[in-house]
This record gives C-alpha cells, structure tokens and sequence, in this order.
C-alpha cells in the first residue's frame, strides 16, 4: 500500500486509539469483566469515542479540506487530549487540550466561511462551536449524562450541513430550507434549556432529532443515488440506515425524556452514536480514508458485512435495553464493538496505491 501523505498518519493513529480504548471502556460500562488500567476508566468511554475519535477524524478531515498546515493543530490538540485521557494524567490538562482542538475547528470552519459562505457551511460551523461549548461545559464540571447531548448535537449539526451541501444538487426549496433551520433551532433550544429543566430538556431535543431525521430522509440525494450500483449504492444505503436510527434516537428522547442513566439512557444514545453516527462513518469512510492518506480505496461488497452487522447487534442491545434483558444489552454491546473492529478491517485491507491525481477530496458521491 502506497500512502502519499504518511505525516498524517499519526494523527490517524491518535483518533483509532481513542476508538479502541473508547470501546474497551465501553465493555467494562455493560459489565464484562475486562481489564482496565485503573478504576474509573470506564467512565472515559463518551469523552473518548466523542472528542477523542470522532473529533480528530471530523478535524483531521476538516484541515486537509481546507488545506493549511496551521489546521492540522485541531486534530493535533485533540488527539493528544484522548491520550492524556488514556495515559491517566490530569483531567483538567486533557480537558484543555479537547476544548483547545474544538476551538481549532471553529477557527477552521471560520476559514471556510469566510471562502463559502453558505448555509451549509455556517451550519457545520455552528455544530463546531457547539462541540466547543459542550467541551467548556465539562471542564466547568458539568457531568457527561448532561454535556453528551451537547456533544451529540455538534455531530449531527455537522452531518445535517455536509448532506444539505449535497442536497442543493435536488434544488431544495426555500420552504424546506426554512424547515431545516427550524429543526436546528428545535435541536439548539433542548440544548439551552438542559441546565434548568432536564427532562423537557431532553424531549425538546428528541423533537429536533426527530424532525431532522424526516428532513435528512426526504431531502437527501440518497433516496435517487439508492437505486444505482456498487460504491454509491452503498454509500446510500448506510445514509438511509442512519436516518432511520437517528429517527428512533430522537423518538426515545421523547419518550424517556431526562433519564441520567439505565436501559432507556443507554438505547436513547446508542441508537444516535452507534446507528446514526456509525453508519454516516461506513458511508464516508471510502472517501475520506483516501484522501486523508492519499490512498486509493477499492469498494467491496463484503462491506455490507459491517453495515449488516450493526444494524442486526444494535437491535440485540436496544431489544435489551427496552426489554430489561440484561443479557442481551451484554451480548448485543460486545458484538457492537466485534462489528467497529470488522469495519476497521475491511477498510484498512481495501486500502491500495492511489494514482497520480491532485487535490483528491474526501467528497461523497452521493
């Protein structure tokens, strides 16, 4: 395998860290008796699989679009946030160092703002700013059960503004991009009111969540590029896939409403962070892995085998969660983090030499 930007590999490296020690901590929460490297690591699992991977990837992506060798500081800052996390040294100075690689990606959205100015992309820079202020509300003391939903709504903030990037190639009406901003407003103001009224709170977010998820669902080009073939029918699939948990997640806000933690805490945000998010990653992964490596990607059927997978141990957890089925939330939580180490797999072995071709971008075709 040729890679052509191997200097970003490190910070690659930094995000899978995270990623895998978010997911070993992430066992130890279900109960499965694993060793950990001290106690209280299983409590890392959120601020790891959050700022630590999905923060770096999202920044380290970010910062190759833009193209400026100050942004890579982002990714830089919050990779090495999660390993002062992992590593056990002081809260406060890894805390620091997330809330430092957030303000990175407001810096770098601000610049491409500032050459797009776009819906689109002042929506994905609101997402980063919110990132950011979930990150100072935890280093203000905040506890993860309340500054999780601030971390959830910089990822789908940021995942509605690439898709409606995309949208514009269906001309989506001025109707609908009323609507879109009514439902991130819907999103924002569950946000606002988390810390005085937890459980309206909480339903007021599901309401957005939900909205959004209708939205994403009739808007996005996926439901046309859905009926082709081979990479763009996959990458259709798992956005759709997606939808569809972001819209059970948003339903189960509603319903539990403020539950700190328990079955209904953990299927109301597994089934955004594991089925929603996760399968927005499968879907963007064949582009973006390249052209943050400058590799070429070779799609495979077998990579429905992760797609797949997840949807069927996803459904094993929550039917747990829901069921008070204690063995199956297990069962269905270490199959989860069996399907994140075969979709890591079936990625790095799909990867090969890129041809000669500049300004490779991590953009979607569908």
């Amino acid at each position: 395998m040729t890679i052509r930007h191997p200097r970003r590999l490190p910070l690659l490296a930094l995000g899978m860290m995270a990623l895998l020690t978010g997911l070993w901590a992430g066992l130890a929460r279900l109960g499965w008796d694993v060793p950990l490297p001290r106690p209280g690591f299983s409590s890392l699992h959120g601020p790891l699989m959050v700022s630590g991977f999905l923060g770096t990837l999202i920044s380290l992506e970010r910062a190759v679009a833009l193209g400026q060798s100050w942004a890579y500081a982002a990714p830089l800052l919050t990779g090495l946030g999660a390993l002062v996390l992992i590593g056990g040294g002081p809260l406060l100075v890894a805390q620091l160092l997330l809330l430092g690689g957030s303000a990175g990606l407001v810096a770098i959205f601000a610049a491409i703002i500032r050459r797009h100015p776009a819906l689109y992309t002042f929506t994905m820079g609101g997402g980063a700013i919110v990132w950011a202020l979930g990150n100072l509300l935890w280093m203000h003391g905040w506890p993860v059960f309340l500054v999780v939903f601030w971390w959830a709504a910089f990822l789908v903030v940021t995942i509605a503004g690439e898709r409606l990037e995309l949208a514009r190639l269906q001309q989506v009406t001025a109707g609908a991009q009323a609507a879109f901003l009514l439902f991130i407003g819907t999103l924002l103001t569950g946000l606002l009111l988390l810390g005085w009224w937890f459980d309206g709170a909480v339903r007021v977010f599901g309401a957005g969540l939900t909205a959004l998820a209708l939205w994403l669902g009739v808007n996005d080009i996926a439901r046309r590029t859905v009926r082709q073939t081979g990479l763009t029918r996959f990458i259709a699939v798992c956005l759709l896939s997606g939808y569809g948990w972001l819209g059970v997640s948003g339903l189960a806000a509603m319903l539990y409403g403020g539950v700190p933690a328990g079955p209904q805490y953990d299927a109301m945000l597994h089934a955004f962070f594991l089925g929603f998010v996760f399968a927005m990653i499968f879907a963007h992964a064949p582009i973006i892995f390249p052209a943050v490596l400058g590799a070429r990607m070779t799609y495979r059927p077998l990579f429905y085998a992760h797609v797949l997978l997840l949807q069927a141990t996803l459904l094993v957890r929550l039917a747990g969660d829901v069921a008070g089925w204690g063995a199956g939330r297990q069962i269905g939580g270490l199959l989860n983090a069996v399907t994140l180490i075969l979709f890591l797999v079936n990625t790095v072995t799909a990867l090969g030499s890129l041809p000669d071709r500049p300004g490779a971008t991590a953009r979607s075709p569908s």
